[in-house]
């Protein structure tokens, strides 16, 4: 798969744009745990690889378990979330499917329990600019560095 184009190149403006609402989300007062769970889940949802890649290393970073982030594609199997972050899976997961979804109240519902009015509206936010980034590497096939790989003793 070739790349289509450099979006942030081609338009540096509109790019601009959007990485200052990722500067928002980053410093808007949400646990950092909080947004890589909203990034990686709807990175797998949309299939950016690019995304995915990049956010598995970010958590890895900040020290969230391998355990943790690799069963984030079957979440709802695994107790290794704990009841706020099995709400936000749900809500990420609704909130990114929502021609699939119409965002039900079952998904919600959960969120009321664990954040505030506030902190709804910023995770919604977050989901939003996750779904616009995953669109624009998707769109324009942009692509993941290859790491080195691990030689086998």
């Amino acid at each position: 798969m070739q790349p289509r184009l450099n979006f942030a190149k081609a338009a540096p403006d509109a790019y601009q744009a959007v990485a200052g609402l990722e500067k928002y989300i980053q410093t808007c007062g949400l646990e950092r745990r909080v947004i890589h769970l909203i990034k990686l889940r709807a990175s797998i949802i949309n299939g950016c690889g690019f995304c995915v890649d990049k956010h598995v290393k970010e958590a890895r970073h900040d020290g969230l378990s391998e355990q943790w982030i690799n069963l984030m594609s079957v979440w709802w199997e695994s107790p290794v979330y704990d009841d706020k972050e099995r709400a936000l899976l749900q809500w990420v997961d609704a909130v990114t499917k929502i021609a699939e979804t119409g965002i039900p109240d079952s998904a919600y519902a959960p969120l009321r329990d664990h954040f505030t009015d506030e902190e709804l509206v910023k995770l919604t936010i977050a989901i939003g600019l996750i779904n616009l980034w995953n669109r624009l590497a998707v769109g324009f096939r942009s692509q993941h560095p290859l790491d080195t790989p691990a030689q086998a003793a």
